[in-house]
Order: C-alpha cells, then structure tokens, then sequence
C-alpha cells in the first residue's frame, strides 16, 4: 500500500514548512496562526526557538514531515496547541495537562496576583502558612502560590481522580511535592481547617452557554471543569459557605469569575460572614476577575 500523502515532505525547509503551516492556519480561522506554527513545529522537530531560527535552511526528514502534519491536523480540528503538546505554562512554571484537566489561562495568574498581594499584607498567626485551592486540576494556581511562598503547605481538592494525578506528577516535577497533597472530594467537603488563604477556579459557565463556546474549549475542556449550573453560580454557592468555615481569623478566599460575575460573587461571600474589603482585581482585558473576601476575626 502507498503511504498517505501530507500536507509536508522532506523536499520542506524548516522555515518554509513553518510558514506553510501558518497560512493554513490562518485560512481555518484560527486565531493565532503565526504563533500556532511555530509552536507545533518546534514540536514536531524538538527544537525550541533558537533551533528553528538556527536550523531554518534545513531539511525536514519524513518522520518530522510526518509528525508535524500530523499536530497540524489536529490542530486544523480546533485541538488546542497545549493539549497537543500535552503542556502549558503557568505563572512561568510548565505544567503537564489531561483530559480531565482545563488549560491554564493566563488570566488565572489574576487569581495568583490578588492571593500573593493578600498574603503578603496578612500577619500569619502559625509557623506555616496553610493554602486550600478547590478545583485544583492541573494544580496550577495552588503549585504556583507555594512556588511563591517557600515555606507554605497546600491542599487541592478535586472530584476527578485523574486531575489530581495529574496535579501530583507537576507537583513532583516542580520539587514541591513534600508540601502539597491532594485530596478527592466535591469542593472542600474532606477538609479541614483552618486554612490562611483558600483559592479556585470553580466552573462558571452557564449550561446554557456552553455550546455557544469556541471549538477549542466545549471540544476538549473538561464540561466538569465548566459547568457552572443554569446560572452560573452553583459552584460558588457550595464552595463560599464551606470555605468561610474553614479560613482561620483574618484568612482569605480568593476566586476567579466570569464576565460580569463579580458583584454577585460577592453578594454570596457577605452571605457566607465574609468581609468584601477591596474591589475585585481585573485582568489584562479589564475584567474584574480575581474575587476576594476575608474571615475577619471575632
């Protein structure tokens, strides 16, 4: 039988196969083609930038013409860049993803910013900051704020078994295993407090919403890790109260929050007993994304 033909060949430089795989792209509308490319081909050929620049004149062999059709394929599909390199980085840190585990985003780091900023104002009572990140996946938000305070424990609960996993292999590869653990449950349920700050990225998506979402993210995220309920609010409904109960005095909950989410997420942290003492953290697009309240002492 005659192998299939590719969109790629050896007869292909690497600089010419880059190019060819971005105007693709572009003509299938996905949004950042140039840096797609370049991504999928330093990929395919195991080369990072200074190599494709390097190494441009170069002929493709057939096993890398082969592979980066291949990624291209999958990515001309709307399969994003990071699940087809299986990694995304966060917070400047490389994290492996699964199936069960959304992509990073950049505006998640907000999430990070405002806990670190409340941290470091806060007066820490024990000998060890205590961190809960509910929802962990990948465990990006919680493994980046331990990144960031080297004498800190942290907890990340999930109700995928497969995400924690996951959390637990970058854990390890980030050396912060020693302080983190990772536990199976709806939201905080198994915990225990008191915990100095609490964090989450919970699902906000309106049920509703979700087939109106890109390809990439109703295709491929996880609808575990999207779903907010019909409204949106259901995650923080059930995460607020059980959060509130378990910050200690003067601790604080952090979460992240869709368009136009902000208010009402506060409005259920005042519910909770919590004190809303500054306004929500946008992000680089302007939206208030990073929502925060304390347990202020009795």
């Amino acid at each position: 039988m005659a192998p299939l033909a590719t969109g790629f060949d050896s007869g292909h430089s690497i600089e010419s196969a880059r190019r060819a795989l971005a105007a693709r792209l572009q003509s299938a509308g996905i949004e950042e083609p140039a840096l797609d490319a370049r991504l999928l081909v330093g990929a395919a050929l195991r080369l990072d930038l200074t190599g494709i620049v390097t190494q441009a004149a170069r002929q493709l062999t057939p096993e890398e013409a082969a592979r980066l059709e291949a990624y291209a394929q999958r990515r001309l599909a709307h399969e994003p860049v990071a699940r087809i390199l299986g990694a995304r980085e966060f917070w400047g840190l490389p994290f492996q993803l699964s199936e069960a585990t959304l992509v990073p985003r950049p505006d998640t780091e907000t999430v990070v910013e405002l806990a670190l900023e409340i941290f470091r104002e806060a007066t820490i009572s024990g000998p060890r900051p205590r961190i809960a990140d509910i929802g962990t996946g990948s465990g990006a938000i919680l493994l980046a704020l331990l990144h960031e305070i080297p004498d800190a424990f942290g907890v990340g609960t999930d109700l995928s078994l497969s995400a924690l996993n996951t959390a637990r292999s970058n854990a390890a590869a980030l050396g912060l295993a020693g302080r983190s653990g990772f536990v199976a449950c709806s939201y905080a349920a198994a915990l225990r407090g008191p915990f100095d700050l609490i964090v989450s990225n919970p699902p906000y998506i309106p049920s509703g919403e979700i087939p109106k979402l890109s390809l990439d993210v109703r295709e491929h995220d996880p609808h575990l890790a999207l779903d907010g309920g019909n409204d949106g609010y259901d995650a923080y409904r059930a995460l607020i109260p059980q959060a509130a109960e378990r910050l200690a005095p003067g601790g604080a909950l952090i979460v992240e929050a869709g368009q136009g989410q902000a208010r009402d997420i506060e409005t259920l942290m005042t519910a909770a007993a919590l004190s809303v003492d500054r306004p929500p953290r946008a992000d680089l697009a302007g939206i208030p994304r990073a929502v925060s309240a304390r347990k202020m002492p009795s």
